[in-house]
């Protein structure tokens, strides 16, 4: 998972509103994509020239998806043409930033991260997805291209479902409501690879246990950075732009302040699971030790009255009677394996092991 922990130097100084692409460059070359829609008919348009965005039908609601923020130039003149303020420009090529919510000039932009899950073994990807909302218009701007909205796209072309017979406020609702899904499918991933990683440090833990602990951590911190704030955002909506959107779109937004709660109990469960999980992990290690330390004190134990005996007889004193004895040998090697049959017999009883 990426995880940008310093803010680039380039926005030190800048003039508040200048367009300064800050992350990494994903794609080589920007792509703007056009979905029209209305109850009647759909259209997709792959746009070349943005020239051709005047043809578009003031009649009909629309959907523009850029993706390759690194293209301020593209931005900027998006920007002009829809009079997007350039505070808002500056905060959508700003791929650092956490999810929020701004607006001006009836234009609303929600940031957030879009997260999923990764084909690598315990890594989830994300970008940052800009979804601003203006009167017949929504425009989403992301790093790359791949995204969850397939079934979106697949809902206004089949007519499936209220998109076409909503407004764009209801796409607007529609594409914020399916990247907060998508951290359910995010968490389930999250648990199939907690679930066996604890029943392995239950039978036998090991050092990378504590390394794959260490990484979860660190991706739940960042689930927990990416999705907190969405609270307030989705909260913000519904209390502060009610003007812009409609009341019945309002409910929808509703259902999705009730998710972003489920996520973040998710957040707060799987953090007590990875605390709960470093702890067994501690104690299985502590048990294990223990078990070894255990085996062998039992070991030196039964070895100390023999090597007693052993040493007794290695003196090499010349008065003692016993060297002269024929059968002294045997009769000493006898008493010294009696000794250590004595021992088991009594850690057995005592149950020591």
């Amino acid at each position: 998972m990426n995880r940008v922990l310093k803010k680039n130097n380039s926005t030190v100084g800048a003039v508040p509103g200048a367009v300064v692409h800050i992350g990494e460059r994903k794609l080589d070359a920007a792509k703007v994509t056009v979905i029209s829609y209305d109850a009647e008919k759909t259209e997709k348009r792959v746009i070349t020239r943005l020239e051709l965005l005047d043809s578009l039908d003031p009649g009909m609601f629309h959907w523009i998806n850029i993706d390759g923020l690194h293209d301020v130039d593209l931005v900027q003149q998006i920007g002009e043409k829809y009079f997007i303020h350039p505070l808002l420009l500056e905060d959508i090529v700003n791929t650092t930033g956490s999810p929020k919510i701004d607006s001006f000039d009836n234009h609303l932009l929600v940031i957030l991260k879009m997260i999923s899950t990764s084909s690598a073994e315990n890594v989830f990807d994300s970008e940052q997805v800009s979804i601003l909302f203006g009167k017949n218009l929504v425009i989403t701007f992301q790093e790359q291209e791949g995204d969850v909205f397939e079934p979106i796209r697949e809902r206004i072309f089949t007519g499936k479902g209220r998109l076409r017979k909503k407004k764009a406020d209801y796409l607007f609702h529609s594409l914020i409501d399916i990247i907060v899904d998508n951290y359910f499918i995010v968490f389930d991933k999250l648990s199939d690879i907690v679930e066996p990683l604890e029943d392995e440090i239950m039978d036998k833990p090991v050092n990378r246990h504590a390394h794959a602990i260490l990484q979860l951590k660190k991706q739940l911190m960042f689930l927990r950075k990416a999705i907190w704030p969405l609270r307030e955002v989705v909260s913000a909506i519904m209390r502060d732009h009610v003007d812009l959107i409609e009341p019945d779109t309002i409910l929808y937004f509703r259902d999705v302040y009730e998710h972003v709660l489920q996520v973040i109990d998710y957040i707060e469960t799987s953090r007590d699971i990875l605390v709960g999980l470093h702890d067994s992990y501690i104690t299985s290690l502590s048990n294990n030790m223990n078990s070894v330390m255990k085996v062998l004190t039992l070991i030196a134990t039964i070895f100390i009255p023999l090597t007693f005996i052993a040493g007794v007889y290695g003196m090499n004193f010349k008065n003692m009677p016993e060297l002269g004895w024929d059968w002294a040998y045997f009769a000493v090697l006898g008493f010294m394996g009696a000794v250590g049959i004595f021992m088991i017999i009594y850690f057995k009883i005592k149950k020591w092991f």
